[in-house]
């Protein structure tokens, strides 16, 4: 029995490390317009523009944040990685905030090049892509602890 215990102690801690793994590793990028000033963002307030706790840049701009859909494995690294938490725990967020009439989740596009095209066409946007090359139009935002 004490055997077990150990055991399931030991599968719990690998279960427990591997969000923190994955977002060492995670597999997106934060975009904005080319005309945003912004090239570095800590994750803190990264995580409050995309709860839209903060809802203008810096200029006096507004914050326009978009998501990839629930499903995605990019949206569940950057909920990971920037919020802390997972992607049914950010859904539950949002549900306290639209029935308290508080606000409203960024709208989801269904892909990176939807994101891409929101991005370029508004001075205001920020959202995420896979890893990989930048789109025309859009410039990459380092995040920082």
């Amino acid at each position: 029995m004490r055997g077990c215990r150990l055991l399931s102690s030991m599968a719990l801690l690998v279960l427990l490390h591997v969000p923190a793994a994955a977002q060492r590793s995670a597999a997106f990028q934060v975009v904005v317009n080319t005309s945003n000033s912004v090239t570095e963002l800590r994750q803190d307030v990264l995580s409050n523009y995309f709860l839209k706790k903060i809802t203008r840049w810096a200029d006096g701009t507004t914050i326009h944040p978009a998501d990839l859909p629930a499903g995605s494995a990019v949206r569940e690294a950057f909920s990971l990685a920037v919020h802390g938490k997972s992607v049914a725990s950010i859904a539950a967020y949002w549900q306290q905030q639209i029935f308290s009439g508080r606000g409203v989740p960024p709208p989801e596009k269904s892909n990176d090049a939807e994101v891409a095209a929101f991005v370029r066409a508004d001075p205001g946007a920020i959202g995420y892509i896979a890893a990989g090359p930048i789109p025309p139009g859009l410039k990459p935002v380092q995040v920082t602890p």
